[in-house]
C-alpha cells in the first residue's frame, strides 16, 4: 500500500465547503501518480518505455466528504494484473483512519508508439511490489448501461486547461462535466465513468443526460455519436 498525507484545502472544496467530487478523483490520481514516481516508473520512465498507463473505468463509493481543514490519508495498491488491464483500489482515510471515500479503478497498458494496447509484463508492475488483498466493497460491472432515450443538455469544446501530460481530457474532467447537469444540493453517493475514446484539445464534446430511480446518467459524445466516456451519478441513499 502507498499512501500520503494532506488537508482538504479551500481550493479542492465545493459551495458547501466539503471535498468536491473532482477533488476525490484528483487526489486518486495523484496518489497513484506519487507512487509511480516513488517507484521509478514515472512518468519519465513510461516516456522511454514508450508507454502510459490508461484509465478504463472508475467506480467511487463516498461515505462522507471530507470538509474544508479536515485532514485526511489517500491510500492506493494495485490488487490485480489481467492480461492488457491493471486493477487497483484507493481509499480515503479520516484522521482516525476510518474510511470516507472508497474506489476501484481499471487501467490498461499502452504502447504510444504502435497506438495500441499491450500486455502487462512483469517488468511494468514489480517496482510497485505484490499484490495486495482487494479491497472490501461492493463491486459494480465496468461498463455503464445507458437508458433507452437521452436528452442533450448542450456542447463543450475541450479547452487546453482540461489537457493532461497525455495530452488527452483528463479523466476528473469527463466527470466535472457531467456533474454540470445535476441541480443544486443533489450529494452523490457513487460515480461510476467508463472511459471509451480519449477527446483532445478542440474537439467538440455533446452532452447527453438522463435521469434515472437511482441518480442520473451522462453520456459525453463527439459530434458523429460516437462516445468519449459515460458517467452515472447516484445519490446518496
Amino acid at each position: 500500500m502507498y499512501e500520503f498525507q494532506s488537508r482538504v484545502r479551500y481550493s479542492e472544496t465545493d459551495m458547501d465547503a466539503k471535498l468536491s467530487l473532482t477533488g476525490i478523483m484528483n487526489y486518486f490520481q495523484d496518489c497513484s501518480t506519487f507512487q509511480s514516481e516513488d517507484c521509478g516508473v514515472g512518468l519519465s520512465y513510461l516516456e522511454r518505455e514508450k508507454k502510459a498507463w490508461l484509465l478504463s473505468s472508475w467506480q467511487i463509493q463516498i461515505l462522507k466528504r471530507p470538509k474544508l481543514g479536515d485532514m485526511i490519508f489517500i491510500a492506493t495498491w494495485p490488487y490485480e494484473i489481467r492480461g492488457i488491464y491493471g486493477l487497483r483500489n484507493f481509499v480515503i482515510l479520516d484522521a482516525d483512519r476510518k474510511y470516507l471515500v472508497k474506489a476501484n479503478s481499471c487501467w490498461f497498458l499502452f504502447d504510444t508508439e504502435k497506438g495500441k494496447p499491450i500486455r502487462v509484463t512483469r517488468k511494468d508492475v514489480d517496482a510497485y511490489g505484490a499484490e495486495e488483498p482487494k479491497l472490501f466493497m461492493e463491486y459494480a460491472p465496468r461498463k455503464i448501461l445507458l437508458p433507452g432515450e437521452m436528452r442533450e443538455m448542450g456542447r463543450r469544446s475541450v479547452l487546453k486547461h482540461q489537457i493532461d501530460t497525455n495530452h488527452h481530457v483528463n479523466n476528473a474532467q469527463y466527470v466535472d462535466i457531467a456533474r454540470e447537469i445535476l441541480p443544486e444540493g443533489l450529494e452523490i453517493g457513487e460515480i461510476r465513468a467508463e472511459y471509451k475514446k480519449a477527446a483532445v484539445f478542440g474537439d467538440e464534446m455533446v452532452v447527453k443526460a438522463a435521469k434515472t430511480e437511482a441518480g442520473y446518467v451522462v453520456s459525453l459524445c463527439s459530434e458523429d455519436d460516437s462516445v468519449f466516456a459515460n458517467v452515472e451519478l447516484t445519490r446518496k441513499s
